[in-house]
């Protein structure tokens, strides 16, 4: 769908040069229809001048007319070729942490080496926006702040969200069962059970008798 530039700028034009009602500018424009009115009362928007949609291409003047012959008819802007393309993926990256937030990042680091070891290090970067020598030297105790550091939730230090804190954990642990499986496998393979040491052969008994001491040898 066609996104209208400087939507609160047509707003007004809107309101000041057409018929059409709040609901009407408000589905065209995209905002609430509360913001619509309160830029007719002059409370929102004060000093933006109006932009004139017909102008700049983003609406015809027979639409127009035709909404405000109907008023639950809703404009259509103008379509553009640009409109067609597909959105640019985001660029995955570290995430952003608010610079007032940054100061938290130590606390929420140690909190997922203490309950969540299996979390890497590379996850734990992407998931809270940090470094790993950052991460490194909190495992390793090395971190300048270490003795006032307190292992805190990173999802109510504001730094995650719950769901990607929960996805980031799923995948580590998932990994981890799957490197102790071929481990466990891999050793199966290699190491060969240990068979019993045999039982020396038992001599059998030799009864002697008296008889049999004294009995004279056949020659």
């Amino acid at each position: 769908m066609t996104q209208i530039l400087m939507p609160k700028a047509t707003a007004v034009w809107l309101i000041d040069n057409t018929g059409l009602t709040f609901k009407q500018i408000s589905e065209f424009c995209k905002l609430h229809i509360l913001e619509v009115e309160g830029i007719a009362d002059g409370d929102v928007a004060t000093g933006i001048r109006g932009a004139d949609p017909i102008a700049n291409g983003q609406v015809s003047r027979e639409e127009i007319e035709k909404a405000e012959r109907d008023s639950d008819y809703g404009m259509k802007p103008n379509k553009f070729d640009s409109d067609e393309l597909q959105p640019t993926k985001k660029k995955k990256g570290p995430r952003y942490t608010p610079l007032s937030r940054r100061q938290d990042r130590p606390d929420a680091i140690a909190w997922l080496v203490r309950y969540h070891p299996e979390v890497t290090d590379a996850q734990i970067s992407k998931l809270i926006g940090t470094t790993k020598p950052t991460i490194k030297s909190i495992r390793d105790r090395t971190h300048w702040k270490i003795n006032t550091i307190n292992p805190t939730d990173p999802v109510s230090l504001g730094l995650c969200s719950q769901i990607d804190l929960d996805s980031i954990v799923k995948k580590a642990a998932e990994k981890k069962a799957k490197e102790d499986a071929a481990n466990a496998e891999e050793g199966g393979e290699t190491l060969t059970p240990v068979e019993p040491a045999p039982l020396p052969s038992e001599k059998p008994k030799v009864e002697h008798t008296l008889e049999s001491l004294f009995k004279p040898s056949e020659s």
